[in-house]
């Protein structure tokens, strides 16, 4: 399948088409929404982390002002279980049993008036427990170990024996911590029945899949549930799931026969909608003198839930990452009494990226070699699994304009011999890679009398800039201007979307958007071929082409004739054509679909004295195959770049060892990046259009923050001389 031709407007840095709205406030989040006759929920959540409910004390809270209900375990309705999903079982039903797996666990449901005496009866509600010594070291050996639970554990070669006999070893021990993804709009649902029939406004980066977790949790058809989320303030993974107060929400709204209204405190952001799981990884590295890699072993051991499946493989990217011809990766998790990890923003490659381009960069200094050129030495332009070649893989020219734009070749390679004044002058870079996810996902376009388009699909657009990139490739595939053009999403009653997850949605709806709109297009084709007063009459559907809103034969703009007047002439108020996408398939393709690839170059410097890290510049080459907004494009990377700085400075989830109580769940304790922690950033796209799907495109999302955390450690190291493996990098580890 060819690539189609970039055309005036795709590629171009237009701004947001969605912009005004949200710069004037009106652009409506979950959490703006209201219904007549509304009232709110509040949650009660355990302060214990293992053990069981003995006795639930509601009766304050009952008779507290404004409170219509509370529901708890002993009087909340059974519902049933959601469904398993590409990214795995659904979280368990809410209100189940007296079972307390986690602190801050749903316990109970309070539904009061106004939202403030929600909250305050919330407070009321105490439980009586039976304690249980909870689960909270990921080393502890009496946890519960899953091992390769998706199969995704690789071997080849003999990794063993080949690091025996390697001339050169390296071998290390990697940690990082909980990160939690803290969007800055906090979750919010709000549930309302009519009989059967379910309408929710939820936060959510996969509007199809809530609908389809309430239809099988309540019982009723998919058909009977809608869906809406227009906007999403920020995601980063933890709007993957339908959690638990989503389905509390909806069933409180059910026994009450009013519509409810929840938004999540940001304390409860901390335990109620995932986090990125603690891990530990073991890797080691074999090489010839010469830098060549002969073996490699990367193991890694990640926090779990007592009763959830999430999985975030760490080592599977460096099963396929470089030219290795004797490789083992495994994954295992321990479960502990911890709220469900899950994904956040680069889930699994982010961790897993750092173990393993840490591991390079010693590997680089042990030989003497520029850690650049051994990156190039181990290049593989073949997927290593399968021996086919990429669908596309431009990160030589990534490593290569990356360090121009650095000025790499400046770097005196010294441990601690760059120094201005006080400060520590370091240069790091890491190798970034996110892999191909994609899955089916539909559109519809129409055209309208008019000569306006409307191109709609249940996705989601949580920041990406989906509003505006979809417009201007509808605009492209059907000869329009942009303002003639809208592209609607965030509705479950749209065509089914894939997830805004992993990368992949720019991809999967941008091929089912160029798939509608060429059946659109042939089904305008098909009206005028039989049309005796047509110009196109007798032109093979499959030899036009289209522009200025006009249909015309190919190379003929001059014969044709506008959408408008076939549809007048036919009597017709619009033509509708929906069409769809589905992964491409390796054996299929004869090559392996490429993810986006990338080349992360950082300098910190370090104060001498107190250890103080601050980064003075980033320079990110990516290859995100075609770019559909350059603007937008860079956006992402540029957020990515500066989660991948929290992840490497800031960002650790407190849990306090004894009770399970997450000690810094504020804004106020949890440390992020801000305004003045980031440099100037650097973007920079290289590479040519993926030649494995229609629209040749890859998400840039995840690959933006893969790479970074490695690069800062690496600069770290080249400033200061100590090799950090623990993250974040804090100011104590380097005194």
């Amino acid at each position: 399948m060819s690539t189609v031709e970039s055309r005036p407007l795709v590629g171009t840095g237009i701004n947001r088409v969605d912009g005004p709205r949200k710069v004037t406030g009106t652009a409506p989040y979950p959490m703006d929404f209201s219904v007549p006759g509304q009232v709110y929920g509040a949650l009660v959540q355990s302060t214990i982390a293992a053990g069981r409910i003995v006795r639930m004390h509601t009766e304050a809270a009952e008779t507290a002002p404004g409170v219509i209900s509370v529901l708890t375990h002993e009087n909340a309705p059974e519902v049933g279980t959601g469904p398993v999903t590409v990214l795995g079982p659904s979280p368990a039903a809410p209100l189940r049993n007296d079972r307390i797996i986690h602190q801050g666990q749903h316990i109970g449901f309070v539904v009061a008036e106004t939202p403030e005496q929600a909250t305050a009866a919330a407070r009321l509600v105490r439980a009586d427990y039976e304690t249980a010594e909870p689960l909270l070291d990921l080393q502890d050996p009496r946890a519960e170990h899953v091992t390769d639970p998706w199969g995704m554990d690789t071997s080849r070669g003999d990794a063993a024996a080949a690091l025996e006999s390697a001339e050169v070893t390296v071998r290390a021990t990697y940690t990082t911590p909980d990160n939690t993804n803290n969007p800055l709009g906090l979750f919010a649902t709000l549930a309302a029945w009519e009989g059967d029939t379910l309408t929710v406004h939820d936060t959510s980066q996969w509007p199809s899949m809530v609908r389809t977790t309430l239809a099988m949790v309540f019982g009723i058809p998919e058909s009977s549930v809608r869906v809406l989320v227009p906007y999403v303030g920020g995601g980063f993974g933890a709007g993957l799931r339908a959690w638990p107060h989503v389905v509390l929400t909806a069933m409180a709204a059910r026994v009450l026969k009013r519509p409810v209204k929840l938004v999540l405190t940001r304390p409860q952001m901390f335990t109620s909608v995932g986090h990125r799981p603690h891990g530990v990884q073991w890797l080691s590295l074999g090489a010839t003198r010469d830098g060549v890699l002969t073996a490699l072993d990367h193991r890694s051991l990640t926090s779990l839930s007592m009763e959830d499946n999430d999985f975030e493989p760490f080592t599977h990217g460096t099963s396929f990452a470089y030219r290795c011809p004797n490789v083992i990766t495994q994954d295992r998790q321990a479960r502990m009494n911890v709220s469900v990890p899950t994904s956040m923003r680069a889930p699994a490659e982010a961790q897993g990226n750092f173990a393993l381009e840490c591991a390079l960069d010693e590997l680089a200094y042990t030989l003497g070699m520029d850690p650049v050129e051994l990156r190039v030495r181990n290049h593989t332009d073949v997927d290593p699994r399968n021996g086919l070649p990429w669908t596309g893989k431009a990160i030589l020219e990534c490593y290569e304009e990356g360090a121009r734009r650095f000025g790499w070749s400046e770097r005196n390679p010294e441990p601690r011999s760059m120094r201005e004044g006080n400060w520590l002058i370091g240069y790091g870079m890491a190798s970034a890679m996110f892999p191909y996810f994609a899955t089916p996902c539909m559109a519809e376009a129409t055209v309208h009398r008019d000569g306006s388009a409307f191109v709609r699909s249940a996705a989601t657009d949580i920041g990406t800039g989906t509003y505006t990139v979809m417009a201007q490739l509808s605009a492209e595939e059907l000869g329009l201007p942009l303002e003639k053009v809208r592209f609607d999403l965030g509705d479950s009653d749209m065509p089914d979307s894939m997830m805004a997850g992993g990368s992949g949605l720019t991809g999967a709806l941008g091929n089912a958007v160029h798939d509608a709109c060429r059946r659109l297009l042939r089904s305008f084709a098909e009206l005028a071929r039989e049309d005796d007063e047509s110009p196109l009459k007798g032109v093979n559907p499959d030899d036009v082409e289209c522009g200025d809103g006009r249909v015309f034969p190919a190379g003929r703009p001059d014969r044709g004739e506008s959408y408008v007047d076939i549809l007048a002439r036919h009597g017709l108020p619009q033509l509708t054509a929906t069409g769809g996408s589905t992964p491409p398939v390796a054996e299929e393709l004869g090559m392996s679909p490429a993810g986006a690839y990338g080349a992360k170059f950082a300098e910190v410097r370090v104060d001498a004295d107190l250890g103080l890290v601050r980064v003075a510049r980033v320079v990110s080459a990516i290859d995100g195959g075609r770019i559909l907004n350059a603007k937008t494009a860079r956006s992402q990377i540029i957020g990515g770049t500066v989660g991948g700085i929290g992840m490497a400075l800031f960002e650790d989830t407190v849990t306090d060892p004894r009770t399970g109580r997450i000690a810094n769940g504020t804004f106020a304790d949890y440390l992020v990046a801000v305004n003045a922690d980031i440099p100037d950033l650097d973007v920079v796209f290289v590479g040519e259009p993926d030649r494995g799907t229609p629209t040749g495109t890859k998400g840039v999302g995840e690959v933006g923050l893969v790479g970074i955390a490695a690069a800062i450690a690496n600069a770290v190291h080249h400033a200061t001389g100590k090799r950090l493996n623990r993250l974040p990098i804090t100011l104590d580890a380097l005194l």
